[in-house]
């Protein structure tokens, strides 16, 4: 099957993503498997997706369809039970609902539903594929012939040296006592990462509360994981007031600014990726 680009949805007002209205996407061949995405947004600094792996799937590489790029990225279980495995070096990561998995530029990566119901994926990806991150920068990296689902060197040697072995990992797998947490107001945010392309934040807000004007430094996607926020733009050129629920996201664009409120009787729980840097100062 001929190779189909991925689709590249880009917004210039904030926009409100749900289920129903997602661009879907299939991914991959026989060889590599095959991967069902959810597009959400692909614009010239984030890329954002939700992908799915049925009971028994997976997806690995093949020659079209390579799984090695020059981006940051960061997967976040929405359900089910992933192994992330890098096939070049053998580590697996097991993730399950709620944890992530991080990883940089040039690392390899494979997926396996290692559960009883079908896994969903939230990934961001950052640069993006409209700077050639992605499949073009693939090519040009030498193919991986042979892949290992297992470190050699632990067998023998763990956990005496564990400090060893994981200084040189490559897969980071991060649960919520991994995150490094920050107070931003009434917003409890825990980073999952920030690096020079791509910061990824976890954040509560409680019942009542609400955060100050908040502008990215680049674009910026929010994903509902528990509760329902409601999201003011002030300089949107539409409603400039959004009700998000759980499973809807939400992209916010370079140079808009926006405060989350919570005008329910539950905590509400966000997870935002923004590229190529967090707040603006």
């Amino acid at each position: 099957m001929a190779r189909r680009a991925t689709p590249r949805p880009e917004y210039d007002q904030p926009t409100v993503l749900r289920p129903p209205n997602v661009i879907h996407h299939l991914w991959g061949d026989d060889d590599s498997g095959f991967v069902g995405d959810e597009v959400l947004l692909s614009s010239g600094t984030l890329h954002a997706l939700i992908f799915t792996l049925p009971v028994g799937g997976s997806f690995g590489h093949s020659p079209d369809n390579r799984t090695v790029f020059a981006a940051d990225e960061v997967y976040l279980v929405l359900s089910g039970t992933i192994a992330m495995v890098n096939p070049k070096t053998g580590e697996v990561r097991r993730a399950v609902a709620g944890e992530y998995v991080f990883f940089r530029r040039d690392t390899w990566h494979h997926g396996i539903n290692w559960g009883t119901e079908p896994v969903r994926v939230l990934e961001f990806f950052s640069p993006p594929p409209s700077t050639g991150s992605s499949s073009a920068y693939s090519k040009t990296v030498e193919y991986l012939e042979h892949s290992l689902y297992g470190e050699p060197e632990v067998i023998g040697n763990w956990p005496m040296d564990r400090d060893r072995i994981e200084a040189s990992a490559t897969l980071h797998h991060m649960r919520s006592a991994d995150l490094r947490y920050r107070a931003e107001g009434a917003l409890q945010v825990g980073i999952v990462c920030s690096t020079e392309h791509l910061t990824v934040i976890e954040a509560t807000l409680l019942p009542g509360h609400r955060t100050g004007e908040r502008q990215h430094d680049g674009d910026a996607f929010l994903h509902v994981l528990d509760g329902v926020v409601h999201v003011n733009t002030p300089e949107s050129e539409s409603s400039n007031w959004q009700l998000v629920a759980a499973g809807d996201s939400m992209v916010v664009p370079a140079g808009h600014t926006y405060r989350l409120m919570n005008q329910s009787a539950a905590p509400t729980r966000v997870t935002i990726g923004s590229a190529p840097g967090y707040l603006n100062a």
